[in-house]
């Protein structure tokens, strides 16, 4: 997907990132006025029973989950042959920035570690 694009009424404003079930990008839900993030399932997996229930398992656990920490999952739906979970988006560097170019003091880590145990 590229920039401008739009599935069902969201419009696609960049990629965010891409991980092993598919590719997160940040859009625009044009009916609502707000910025959202759509991870929409990879075409391979899609095509596998296996993999779409994976899919689906993911966004329900992701839904059952309501804490401040946490992301809140707004709907699975496909359209046009596409698969995604729109959820809300959480703007900032991924974690990934802080921890790979030296890893992280102590002090970060048990402060981090306490806000997701407690998510």
């Amino acid at each position: 997907m590229t920039e401008g694009q739009t599935l069902s009424h969201y419009r696609i404003v960049k990629k965010l990132g891409e991980g092993g079930m598919g590719v997160v990008y940040l859009a625009e839900d044009t009916q609502l006025s707000r910025l959202v993030a759509l991870k929409v399932l990879a075409e391979e997996l899609k095509r596998s029973p296996e993999s779409l229930a994976r899919f689906r398992t993911e966004a329900r656990a992701a839904a059952a989950l309501s804490h401040p920490n946490i992301a809140t999952l707004y709907s699975v739906e496909e359209v046009d042959g596409q698969v995604f979970i729109t959820m809300e988006y959480v703007d900032g560097p991924p974690l990934r920035k802080f921890i790979l170019p030296k890893g992280l003091e102590l002090k970060q880590f048990f402060q981090w570690a306490v806000l997701l145990a407690d998510a």
